[in-house]
């Protein structure tokens, strides 16, 4: 049987593609599984970051070796010229932190991700896109590509634009806690009384469920 796994860091990256899928919970990690006679797909997520993104791959390889690895999920624009909601399946991936390169098989895309350790700001963004080669920015991708190399598994990456370039979002790193969990109460508290981020956010949660679903487009294209 060819297990093909799929890493996220947030289940709302998901959800088009797992509805209707069966959903478990193990040690703070999320799964959803979906399984015919020849083929299991899992897809899970653990947080923001490369920790939790490794915490979710190591519970997936719990329950056997993985055949296929996909990193997918939300990404701010490094370039003005994507447009917001679209998904890209990507060329490659730099570790921001190392240097680090890793290349997507064959026959993907032809732009790169950058992995940042936190959530990149405008003014980060704008750093980012000046000193790597990289159209967008997640924080985990870097994690799974290296896991990927290190046991010769084929590794691909499809990420959806959640953000602009020149979007002014709070700093969500002040939400994230040592886990990778998004501590939605706090923000909440946080974002109901700055009515200056509202239209920001707005966008951004309608990019992201546009994104979320041509994630799972793309996906089920490749795989079926």
């Amino acid at each position: 049987m060819t297990r093909v796994a799929i890493v996220a860091a947030f289940p709302g990256e998901l959800q088009p593609l797992v509805r209707g899928w069966p959903h478990s919970t193990r040690n703070g990690v999320e799964f959803w599984a979906q399984r015919n006679p020849e083929e299991e797909w899992i897809a899970a997520c653990a947080g923001a970051g490369q920790a939790a993104a490794t915490r979710a791959f190591a519970a997936i390889e719990e329950g056997g070796p993985v055949d296929l690895l996909f990193s997918v999920g939300w990404a701010g624009s490094l370039r003005r010229d994507l447009a917001p909601g679209s998904a890209h399946n990507l060329a490659g991936v730099i570790d921001v932190r190392t240097g680090e390169r890793f290349r997507c098989e064959a026959g993907a895309g032809e732009l790169w991700l950058a992995t940042n350790p936190k959530v990149a700001d405008k003014q980060e963004k704008r750093r980012l896109a000046s000193a790597y080669p990289a159209a967008l920015v997640d924080m985990e991708a870097a994690a799974v590509a290296r896991l990927a190399q290190m046991r010769s598994i084929p590794f691909y990456c499809i990420k959806g634009v959640s953000d602009g370039l020149d979007d002014r979002v709070p700093d969500f790193n002040a939400f994230l806690g040592a886990n990778g969990r998004f501590q939605i109460a706090r923000f909440l508290v946080f974002a109901i009384v700055r009515p200056i981020y509202w239209p920001a956010l707005m966008r951004m949660g309608e990019n992201s469920k546009k994104a979320s679903q041509n994630i799972a487009e793309s996906l089920l294209d490749f795989l079926l």
